[in-house]
């Protein structure tokens, strides 16, 4: 019977490569776990108990797996935040989510310190790797602890935040289910086998930030199944490649921010790296254009994976050779899940008919911590929505168009961003690009492209011109934009997906529309 569970496999297999650290640092399952079983005796001396919640304001390191696998064996929720946040932002969500201990990283004092002041939070629960005024040494939580496995174990669960991007960000909460860990492990470990991951040997390599979601999920996933995991602290197309060469990186989880800034790299670089021991690449966060995942495809092999889901829960998966087959979507239900369309009114709409996603996760419910009213309007028939629109082709097929609140009504006509921005990725000078409409007289609204061109990449008159040229080879009339504006570096949230209100809203600031 194959094992489940990272304390399991430190305990039955304790000289197996645990964690590999972004300087190089390697730590075995065994020193590992005995660091992990120190700290929930420490957790838990601090008068922690069921229930209660620990954040971390951490980025890739060793700290932040050691608390995840602590909280989720003493039955705690553990929440991670987003250490882009400002001090305001992090003591909102310190706050609202009611933690009773507080992990930072030196790197972000000034944030930690600021919330943490601001709270009022108490000095005895709070804890810096790396000296933060104010903050107890994260080693005092270890020291003179014992290295056995707590009693009374139980399955934690995290508690992530919605990205809030429209609005403050909400907490998504599910109850603990009074299981043992190990039993939680497996469960998680079902995602994984669907990206036909196996547990035993394997390499992954944390390429995004662990307090996503999704790298998170897959990260941890993958040391419960007796993998080793490389943390990668910031990220480059290059320094991706060195890695999968050197620890031998059979899985990973990417966005295709990613794979589009890997394709822009010099031929020389791309041929310099063996990626043949890749297995599993699984990519989500943001609309993939085709003709980039086919050039992934022709580089890495039919190794790249797809799903749709959010943090809320999901979704939809696809294997290479079924996208090869179906190239655009995003897969069919997971397992035990559920998907429909749905019209403004909720009703259900049929084949090739463009509506509002809606799914049925196998995840189980979930709330909006303290806010009843957001979970219910996300509610539709036992399922859930995140606002995109898409379709379903009469094998089940999902294809996404775009997010309901990108998308530009001209004339009366619907103009889906994700669409236009597929044709413009493609251009050889173009690094990254955003699309959405602005305010116009005639039209209602009009197509607007800000382009992020590549280094070296002389930006103007000229270059507006020839991307639009490009454009209209490949985009009807209607959807080529009117006007291209161009920015050095486009805002992007670190999990890939691309933070147009920023940019959008400056462009209707003075229109009255409300965004």
């Amino acid at each position: 019977m194959a094992t489940y569970g990272f304390w399991a496999w430190a305990a039955q297999d304790p000289d197996r490569l645990a964690l590999v650290t972004d300087d190089g640092e390697e730590m075995s399952f065994g020193a590992l776990g005995r660091r992990v079983n120190q700290l929930s005796h420490g957790l838990r001396s601090l008068g922690l108990k069921r229930g209660d919640l620990v954040a971390v304001l951490l980025p890739n390191e060793s700290a932040w797996i050691e608390v995840f696998m602590a909280t989720q064996q003493i039955g705690l929720y553990m929440t991670a935040i987003n250490y882009h946040l400002t001090g305001p932002e992090i003591a909102y969500i310190l706050e609202n989510s009611e933690a009773k201990a507080f992990v930072a990283n030196a790197r972000y004092a000034e944030a930690a310190r600021t919330a943490a002041e601001a709270l009022k939070f108490p000095v005895d629960r709070r804890f810096s790797v790396g000296e933060i005024s104010g903050f107890r040494p994260y080693a005092s939580l270890h020291e003179g602890q014992p290295e056995t496995a707590p009693p009374d174990r139980e399955a934690g669960q995290l508690m992530l935040y919605t990205s809030g991007t429209t609005g403050r960000p909400k907490g998504v909460r599910r109850a603990l289910t009074g299981g043992p860990p190990e039993a939680a492990a497996m469960m998680g470990s079902m995602l994984s086998a669907m990206f036909d991951i196996k547990p035993g040997e394997g390499v992954h390599l944390a390429q995004g930030p662990l307090y996503h979601a999704a790298p998170g999920a897959f990260s941890t996933g993958a040391m419960h199944q007796g993998q080793s995991l490389v943390l990668m602290d910031k990220w480059t197309p290059e320094g991706c490649l060195e890695r999968i060469e050197k620890y031998r990186v059979t899985a990973t989880h990417m966005v295709p921010t990613m794979f589009h800034r890997l394709l822009k790299l010099p031929e020389e670089v791309r041929a310099r790296y063996d990626v043949s021991s890749l297995r599993s690449v699984i990519h989500a966060a943001a609309p993939c254009p085709v003709d980039t995942k086919r050039k992934m495809m022709e580089w890495w092999g039919p190794v790249i994976y797809e799903y749709y889901a959010a943090t809320e829960g999901g979704g939809a998966y696809v294997k290479p050779k079924e996208w090869l087959e179906h190239p655009g979507t995003v897969g069919r239900a997971f397992p035990g899940a559920t998907l429909k369309i749905l019209d403004d009114d909720g009703g259900e709409l049929g084949p090739g008919e463009v509506g509002t996603i809606y799914m049925g996760s196998p995840m189980g419910e979930f709330e909006y911590y303290k806010d009843k009213d957001k979970t219910e309007k996300a509610r539709q028939g036992g399922m859930f929505t995140v606002g995109d629109m898409g379709y379903l082709d009469q094998d089940g097929w999902l294809y996404i168009s775009d997010r309901k609140t990108d998308m530009i009504i001209s004339g009366g006509v619907n103009i889906y961003p994700a669409e236009i921005e597929a044709v413009l990725h493609q251009h050889p000078k173009v690094a990254d690009v955003a699309v959405f409409g602005v305010p116009d007289e005639d039209w209602g609204e009009s197509v607007k492209a800000v382009i992020e061109p590549l280094p070296g990449v002389s930006s103007g008159p000229e270059l507006a011109e020839e991307i639009l040229e490009f454009a209209s080879r490949h985009l009807a009339s209607y959807k080529i934009p009117r006007t291209v504006d161009f920015n050095p570096a486009l805002p992007r949230l670190p999990t890939g997906k691309l933070y147009k209100r920023l940019l959008r809203d400056e462009y209707w600031k003075d229109a009255g529309k409300k965004v």
